[in-house]
Order: C-alpha cells, then structure tokens, then sequence
C-alpha cells in the first residue's frame, strides 16, 4: 500500500454528547475533505433512544452526506448485566470500565441488541458495515452473534476485524484517557511515542471521545495531531472505504 492514511473515528455518538463534540467538527470540517467514522449509540445509557431526536436524525444525514461513516456502537453503551463475580471480571467491568455492555452477554442477548441497532439504522436509510463494542469488549457470544449477520467488520484498538470469519488487520490506534489531568498527561506522552513508531504504518486511527472534547488541552491534542498527520501526507479516510479498498473488494474477487 503506498498511499498512508489518517482515520478520525468519534467514539460514543449520541443526542446527549453531540454538543461535546460539535465545536471539535466543525473545526475539522474547516480543513476541507476529512470523512470521519461516528460510533452511534441507538439508546445511550438507556435514556437516550434517538428515534426520539429528530434534529439529531437530521445531523447524522448531513454527516453521511459530507462522506463520513455512521456505524453501530452497541446499543445502550452501559453494563447493566449481573455485578462480575471473580476478579477479572470486577477489574474488567469494575476499574478499566462501566460500560463494557457486550462483555457478558450470551450468543442470544448480543444478537437481539445486535439486530435492533441494524433495524434502527435501517428504518433511517442509514447505510450501515460496521460494528464497534463499547470499551471494545466482546463476548464469545457476541463474536459468534456477529459472524451470523451480514455486517463487514468488527475492530479493537490495535485490528480490524473482516466478519464473517474474524480474520485479523493490524490497524494502530490512538486513544486517550482523558478524566483527570495526569490521565491526560500521560496520554499525550504515550500518544506522541506511538505516533512516531507509527510513522510509516499504512494506517493510523484517531479514536476520539466524548470526555477529550471537554478539555481544551485533549481536544486541542487531537485537532493539532490531525493537522500534523495531514501536512506529513497522510490522507484523511472513513473506516469502510479504507476496508473497501484494501482489503473488502480483494475478498469478493478471491
């Protein structure tokens, strides 16, 4: 692959946080022609369902007209399963996250959510390839839910993953934890020392959330990075069409 690409990915997508992030797009619309990925949530922490938000129905249609990418990201984006019952489940669902929502579930409860998410985006004329865990935990069960339906690819914060069958792309990522000053702090140092080892990779993705964009030294992070990526000659490029070009379209011809 010669040409190198920068993949700006909005994590958390929903009515309640689009405010968070509107000042950090128009920003980047400002640049020109930058398709982004946006992770929708259908019903954010349950209270959030977006059938009852049509402004926002109408600002994902704009989005998906200016080139970017709407794909599903969970359905509640909450663990409301069971309290975990030994300790890699309490640190897993406990300390690295509260939102782990498809970590638990069984092959059935992952597909029923699963599909409600695909029908919603249906019932909006929303073209949908892609499906993105919260916290990007998945069960055994979600995997196999997965492979059953007829969606493109999965992804963590290192791979892409080609469904039906999992097969495994190394896509490097960034991402930030941005809740306190000193998660910040170290954020920036661990994402400036993987920016550089990344240099000459193909890919490189941007995953941005919520909780960046009220930090102006987070938010300010991921507009300048974008920027440097760009000068230094990397394309701006939306999750699909970057599968689509390397690898979706390679599969079908095989």
């Amino acid at each position: 692959m010669g040409e190198r690409n920068v993949m700006l990915v909005l994590h958390d997508v929903a009515p309640e946080t689009w405010n968070d992030y509107q000042p950090f797009i128009e920003a980047v619309d400002a640049l020109g022609n930058v398709p982004m990925t946006l992770l929708v949530v259908p019903d954010f922490h349950h209270r959030n369902p977006i059938d009852q938000h049509p402004d926002f129905i109408r600002l994902m249609d704009q989005r998906l007209a200016r080139g970017d990418e709407l794909s599903l990201h969970g359905h509640f984006h909450c663990d409301d399963a069971p309290a975990p019952t030994n300790p890699r489940d309490w640190f897993m669902r406990r300390v690295y996250t509260y939102e782990g929502e498809f970590y638990t579930l069984n092959e059935a409860q992952a597909r029923e959510r699963i599909e409600k998410g695909m029908a919603l985006f249906k019932r909006f004329g929303w073209p949908l390839h892609g499906f993105v865990a919260p916290a990007w935990l998945m069960s055994e069960g979600t995997r196999r839910a997965l492979s059953q339906t007829d969606l493109r690819y999965t992804s963590d914060p290192q791979h892409f993953y080609l469904l039906p069958d999992h097969r495994q792309i190394e896509a490097p990522g960034l991402v930030w934890s941005a809740r306190s000053p000193w998660r910040r702090g170290m954020s920036w140092l661990v994402s400036e020392q993987a920016a550089r080892r990344h240099r000459e990779a193909p890919l490189l993705r941007l995953g941005l959330h919520p909780v960046d964009m009220r930090h102006e030294f987070s938010r300010d992070y991921w507009l300048g990075l974008l920027k440097r990526l760009m000068a230094d000659g990397r394309a701006p490029i939306n999750k699909i069409d970057w599968l689509n070009r390397h690898y979706l379209n390679e599969r079908l011809a095989a």
